[in-house]
């Protein structure tokens, strides 16, 4: 893995109009202390959720905390359940019950339909957020750059800020959840799709900027 790894004018012209002013010996008022630098504005806090306890495997510690009832329902419906089961070695990005229902309502209704089309496109973003290797905090920090997943698109991991570990648009708000046949989880705030997703513009694409206000008119 690659990881590509921050004495004025006036006052001297006035000593030389008065040159017993410049034999004086002038006591000039003490400069104004600086003003104070306005406080740093608060980082934003991230998502605080109970810890999760790493389980057997990847399937049973996300089922066994309780926060991930969309997910662990998304991984039977869509057969991903027995892969997090029984391979070891796997990294799992795994949004929480929140990172779903903060989707649009369509969206999350459409992601999670019983057709076998929503069981595709549910697959593939969760493909998307699983890695066969391991890739824990360690590999992050400091670094910034695509892995590829086992969707096959590469996603962005970005630890140039070790405070605030980044996958795509997503925060790692709990990293290093280690399960006992090698898995690792680490639990995000959103839910991350490849590119080629039909979902993707609408969650992973930046909003527009907003159109400038138009200017009042001058009267005249």
């Amino acid at each position: 893995m690659h990881l590509t790894r921050l004495m004025t004018t006036a006052a001297a012209a006035a000593l030389l109009a008065c040159p017993a002013l410049a034999a004086e010996t002038v006591s000039e008022p003490a400069p104004a202390p600086p003003p104070a630098a306005a406080p740093a504005a608060p980082a934003a806090a991230l998502p605080s959720i109970p810890k999760v306890a790493p389980g057997p495997d990847i399937y049973e510690t996300l089922k066994a905390s309780g926060q991930f009832a969309i997910l662990v329902k998304a991984l039977e419906t869509t057969n991903l359940k027995g892969v997090l089961k029984t391979y070891p070695n796997l990294t799992f990005f795994a949004p929480t019950d929140a990172a779903f229902n903060a989707l649009p309502p369509d969206v999350l209704a459409k992601l999670t339909g019983t057709s076998t089309a929503a069981a595709n496109q549910m697959q593939q973003i969760l493909k998307y957020c699983l890695i066969n290797a391991q890739v824990d905090s360690s590999k992050i920090k400091g670094a910034k750059g695509p892995v590829t997943t086992v969707e096959g698109a590469s996603i962005q991991l970005d630890g140039s800020n070790p405070d605030d570990l980044l996958v795509n648009n997503a925060d790692i708000i709990q990293a290093d959840v280690r399960t006992a046949n090698g898995g690792i989880v680490h639990v995000i705030d959103k839910l991350v799709v490849p590119s080629d997703s039909p979902y993707y513009a609408t969650l992973a694409s930046p909003a527009p900027p907003a159109a400038p206000a138009p200017a009042a008119a001058s009267g005249g």
